[in-house]
């Protein structure tokens, strides 16, 4: 019970105090030590402790890319997409109904900088050329036109993901350009947070700046909506949250406000968003479910449908996961990647990026 407990406030903020496992330990009527004992005992189900940015307000563009890959060939193309810096997720997902949206079976979220701020390529060409080394038959974009929901927390004891609060990435403050310094505190914090009893002072003095500054660069991200919390992130297949369901939707356009809000209520969305369409891909809103069985996701996309009236609807389950990670960012890692590319492959340089 106590480490339920514990997971569910690691999920939802990180005290920003200098001793933020103390503060924990009040919460749960125990000892500083104890917390960090048992957070240490569960590093096999916590993912990672840090900073939670919105890539967006980072300067950042990005994308959900979907590719059509033969089976046999599937791992290996994986593998090669995987070695880019900028892909934080990957699976490999069947789809369940007809009219060939169901060819495409990995799936994956890519961001570089934008604006050449680290990356010459750019996001289109970066996938062109993650599409030629892949070996994929098809490879489409389909980046997010509207956010209506992001922000993940299991609840352990429901057996589903559901949000503590909803960050609003269409609220963000974008009309701030990043500072330096901005871009030195998010290097740190997007870091691993340290288990120690003070942390935050660990970070502080290897970065030879005040705790103070540290925590008041924290809570500036915040009220922009740059950092959307400062929290753990949970490896969900280890606590029984087995079932991810990627619920894709053919909404009408004058519909897709109204469905967004709605499919937003339910607890077990922990993502909704509209995105790009292609002529083989007529599916706009995509809502993501986490839950313990296939058929508690498929209740909940039933659920929504009845809730919005739309019919027209088909699920995607992860299979297998091949990559899932933050994207760092403000680092020279997608830059020496495209530099290795060019020289891995010196001949292919001008079909891949023009004039690179």
């Amino acid at each position: 019970m106590v480490d339920r407990e514990l997971l569910d406030i690691l999920q939802t903020a990180i005290p920003l105090t200098e001793r933020p496992f103390l503060e924990i330990a009040k919460q749960l009527g125990t000892s500083e030590a104890d917390v960090l004992r048992r957070v240490g005992a569960m590093q096999g189900i916590i993912r990672q402790i840090s900073a939670i940015f919105d890539s967006g307000a980072l300067g950042y563009q990005s994308t959900l890319v979907a590719a059509k890959v033969a089976e046999e060939k599937i791992d290996e193309a994986a593998k090669i997409i995987n070695q880019h810096p900028g892909v934080s997720h990957n699976y490999k997902r069947d789809g369940r109904g007809s009219g060939g949206w169901h060819a495409f079976n990995l799936w994956y979220t890519l961001g570089v900088p934008r604006g050449g701020g680290g990356s010459r390529l750019g996001l289109e060409k970066t996938v062109e050329i993650l599409h030629r080394l892949s070996g994929a038959e098809l490879t489409r974009m389909m980046p997010t036109e509207r956010v209506f929901k992001i922000g993940v927390r299991f609840d352990l004891g429901a057996g589903f993901a559901t949000p503590q609060s909803v960050f609003d990435a269409n609220s963000r403050d974008r009309q701030l350009p990043l500072t330096e310094d901005d871009k030195k505190f998010v290097q740190i914090l997007q870091q691993n947070l340290p288990l120690t009893a003070e942390p935050f002072t660990v970070w502080a003095k290897q970065n030879n700046i005040t705790v103070e500054s540290l925590f008041t660069a924290a809570r500036d991200f915040l009220e922009r909506k740059w950092m959307r919390r400062f929290a753990a992130v949970l490896r969900h297949r280890n606590v029984g949250i087995a079932a991810n369901a990627m619920g894709v939707w053919v909404v009408h356009p004058e519909a897709t406000e109204s469905f967004g809000q709605t499919a937003a209520t339910f607890n077990a969305v922990s993502h909704c968003y509209l995105r790009q369409t292609h002529s083989d891909w007529p599916f706009n809103m995509f809502t993501m479910v986490h839950a313990t069985t296939p058929q508690q996701c498929e209740g909940v996309l039933a659920a929504i449908s009845r809730e919005t009236g739309m019919t027209n609807y088909a699920t995607l389950y992860s299979t297998k996961e091949y990559k899932k990670q933050r994207v760092r960012y403000f680092t020279d890692d997608v830059e020496r990647w495209e530099q290795e590319i060019m020289n891995a492959h010196p001949g292919q340089g001008r079909g891949y990026v023009g004039e690179f």
